[in-house]
């Protein structure tokens, strides 16, 4: 449709111009009757009727039914030769005709000649015709076009991509990380190649399974990998897809979808985002989309109704399982959840040497060292830490990709895009002031994790970072571990305070306290680690369009509500102080660290840690050894 107003007036001026002519030719039809009788003198039909009763007037033709007559008449001042003159007659003059004929004038009438209506009428034809035809070309040209107009009675067919044997390119050895998973749906291409092997012992394959886990962790990519082993014929569809503004649309292509695939079952459908159109029903603000309700309640008949699908397996992915539908997880429907979470360390490894296959990396790289450093990666992001990394790279000319570009990737796919570096001013001492007092307060406390850097270089928002390495695979945590952090969070306002005084702390400390508020305020209402005893008091914040966010209130008393807050308080002001002491106790130190910092401008874990245990005794912390 980009160039239908171009096309319509490349069809519209040429039938407006042959309009216009054949107009004119009919209006010149009666005036080519007059040929060489066409007067070059015009007559007033006042002196006309003078020149009548003269004498003078010897012959009169009449054209275009009486409105103008051509004058054969004698002119005295021309020695009585004759001359021919027009006059324009008026419409009401009847007695104009028995004048002329009593006095003997030869009179003749010129009718109206038909080849001008028939001009006129075919200049009028010509144009509708050629835009009907201009608007019928465009119609069939659109109509070849994804969504266009010739797709009207097309609403109510399935959008779903088909393929008889799906060529993805992907199979299982591309994907790593997430063995349980492809344990799981290996399950399902085995049953789709070899069914007896299940159907001899009396069992039955799960009618869908669903994909769950945050984004990027690589549940469309395990569809592919699915599809690309299991050489079935393959359905792939977005949940968006089915949904449109026209009511019934959706259940019409779910129902049509769903055709296509028992006329080629066994087969396999691959619907991504489920949660667009699976979700809760009647929830209240948010949730009344009548359209898409009953999208929904087609799919639910579908997967499982009436008459049931034999031969056809569903695959879903979802990021939001909490917004679905019961009655789409229930068994029958989807008998299996699989769990797509983000990979440890061994999976880690396994997706970057995937993804490592075609990069060139220098021999000092170590694949083990990147993976011990990137903790809650998903697959996705790690893809992309070796892409910028190659990026990197090329940009700076070199051959390989080295340790350097690593680093530099990682900092910018965590922190974001490198700034301008700071000039040596008092703001910049002061920012270093303050990540170093973040990094003294991690190494100096034992159940907090190592310090692996401490930069002044801006990435993003932040005008200097200090980066921590967790020291294990934490799936628990400690309460502990818990005050650790909030100790060290603390450190860089504890060092403001410190040695510039209270009066010049700045707003650099703005994200550091709202994250310690938010692991106080849980270790008081959610883990029971404080003085009210083990009791969960509040729940995770719910969705208000699932009709949560305005029915969550607290079930507990404005008594309890202070308390909670003085608990809060008292946690967070503890961890102050002693991040205080720690900073107060280690000032000597901390100067040589922030006059170094300043010069070098990044200072690397082991040298922090090496330059603090000349001055005071480093805790020794638990270093992650991975199992490989």
């Amino acid at each position: 449709m980009k160039f239908s107003w171009r096309i319509i007036l490349l069809w519209t001026l040429p039938a407006l111009l042959v309009g216009f002519f054949f107009w004119q030719g009919s209006m010149a039809g009666n005036a080519n009757d007059m040929g060489n009788n066409s007067a070059s003198t015009r007559m007033t039909y006042g002196r006309f009727l003078e020149y009548v009763d003269a004498h003078r007037v010897q012959s009169v033709d009449l054209y275009e039914g009486g409105r103008t007559a051509i004058v054969q008449a004698t002119d005295p001042q021309l020695d009585g030769r004759t001359q021919t003159l027009r006059v324009d007659l008026p419409s009401n003059a009847p007695e104009l005709v028995a004048k002329l004929r009593q006095e003997g004038v030869i009179l003749d009438s010129h009718p109206v000649r038909s080849e001008g209506a028939v001009w006129g009428f075919l200049g009028n034809l010509i144009f509708p015709l050629l835009l009907i035809g201009s608007l019928f070309f465009l119609f069939r040209r659109s109509s070849n076009m994804p969504g266009g107009p010739g797709q009207a009675m097309n609403f109510g067919k399935s959008r779903a991509r088909f393929q008889m044997e799906a060529k993805t390119g992907v199979m299982f050895d591309d994907v790593a990380g997430i063995d349980e998973a492809k344990e799981e749906l290996q399950e399902v291409v085995t049953f789709l190649k070899q069914p007896e092997r299940f159907t001899a012992v009396g069992a039955r394959i799960p009618k869908g399974v669903l994909l769950v886990g945050p984004p990027g962790t690589g549940k469309t990519l395990l569809a592919k990998a699915i599809a690309g082993e299991a050489a079935v014929p393959f359905f792939s569809i977005s949940g968006s897809e089915f949904v449109e503004m026209f009511v019934g649309v959706g259940a019409s292509r779910v129902r049509d979808l769903f055709k296509k695939a028992k006329e080629n079952a066994p087969c396999l459908i691959f619907i991504d985002e489920i949660d667009a159109v699976g979700r809760q029903r009647g929830a209240g603000i948010g949730g009344g989309n009548d359209e898409r309700e009953q999208t929904l309640n087609q799919l639910l008949t579908e997967m499982d109704g009436f008459e049931g699908n034999t031969g056809i397996i569903i695959i879903a992915a979802t990021n939001r399982p909490d917004v679905l539908d019961s009655a789409l997880m229930r068994p029958g429907r989807f008998d299996r959840q699989v769990i797509v979470d983000a990979p440890d360390f061994k999976g880690r490894l396994k997706v970057l040497e995937v993804h490592a296959r075609n990069k060139k990396l220098s021999p000092d790289v170590s694949l083990e060292a990147i993976a011990r450093r990137t903790p809650g990666f998903s697959g996705a992001d790690l893809a992309n830490l070796l892409n910028e990394s190659a990026i990197l790279t090329a940009r700076r000319r070199k051959e390989a990709i080295t340790i350097l570009e690593i680093d530099d990737a990682v900092d910018r796919v965590v922190a974001g895009m490198e700034g301008t570096p700071l000039v040596d001013s008092k703001s910049k001492r002061l920012i270093a002031y303050h990540e170093v007092g973040h990094a003294i307060v991690g190494t100096l406390v034992k159940e907090h994790d190592p310090v692996q850097k401490v930069t002044l270089v801006p990435r993003g928002q932040a005008q200097g970072l200090t980066w921590f390495t967790p020291s294990e695979e934490q799936g628990l945590t400690t309460r502990s571990q818990l005050t650790a952090r909030i100790c060290g969070a603390l450190g860089g306002r504890a060092a403001e305070e410190e040695v510039f005084g209270h009066a010049e702390v700045t707003t650099g400390a703005g994200g550091d306290l709202q994250m310690v508020t938010s692991m106080a305020r849980q270790m008081v209402t959610r883990f029971g680690m404080s003085d009210l005893g083990p009791l969960s008091l509040e729940d995770q914040a719910g969705e208000v369009f699932l009709g949560n966010g305005l029915m969550n209130r607290s079930e507990y008393s404005e008594k309890i509500a202070t308390r909670i807050d003085a608990q809060v308080r008292e946690i967070a002001e503890q961890c102050h102080q002693r991040a205080r002491q720690i900073v107060r106790d280690n000032r000597v130190v901390i100067d040589r660290l922030v006059d170094l910092l300043i010069e070098k401008e990044t200072i690397d874990g082991a040298e922090f840690r090496q330059i603090v245990a000349e001055y005071t005794e480093v805790p020794e912390k638990e270093q992650f050894t991975p199992q490989l």
